[in-house]
């Protein structure tokens, strides 16, 4: 894995950087490594292990971070799945659907979209939930930094878990 947990001096989480940026850091004594994993780096004159979970030395004082609110990111946080029938589908098979229709004064926001495929989306059409009879599989809400972070890293590796909260 070329992904490296980074945890801010208070081991809460802080990013996830590539192999090359973790290395970056270890030989500049910004950060202590956690946690290596099974994997070497050569240098012409070293072999170092490489981090799986490195702790900056110093705190990083990080206000609230916010995603932005785009089509892609709405499909993202649905995990591409349609949340009126189920269906999982790519970035060009799906499209974003107002909950409560934009004619009915609904918002663009996080709670008022969901990824839909295409044909659920023009059954839909300008009606409401209820009133089409399309109950969503999964109510819509905003999604916290750092799980939608992690959504883009594929496994979750064993060494991160503990740290995570998810052990």
């Amino acid at each position: 894995m070329n992904s490296v947990l980074l945890l801010n001096e208070t081991y809460e989480p802080l990013s996830v950087c590539s192999l090359n940026r973790a290395m970056i850091l270890m030989i500049n004594h910004r950060a202590t490594v956690l946690e290596n994993s099974d994997r070497m780096i050569h240098s012409v004159s070293q072999a170092f292990e490489a981090p799986a979970v490195m702790k900056l030395n110093y705190y990083v004082r990080r206000g609230r971070r916010e995603i932005p609110l785009t089509k892609r990111n709405v499909l993202r946080r649905d995990g591409f799945i349609c949340q009126y029938c189920g269906k999982k589908g790519t970035a060009a098979d799906m499209t974003v659907d107002h909950v409560i229709p934009k004619c009915q004064s609904g918002s663009d926001s996080w709670e008022n979209l969901v990824c839909a495929c295409i044909d659920c989306n023009l059954k839909k059409g300008d009606k409401t939930v209820s009133s089409a009879r399309m109950p969503l599989k999964r109510k819509p809400r905003k999604p916290h930094f750092f799980t939608f972070v992690l959504s883009s890293v594929n496994d979750v590796p064993d060494s991160w878990r503990q740290y995570l909260f998810l052990s």
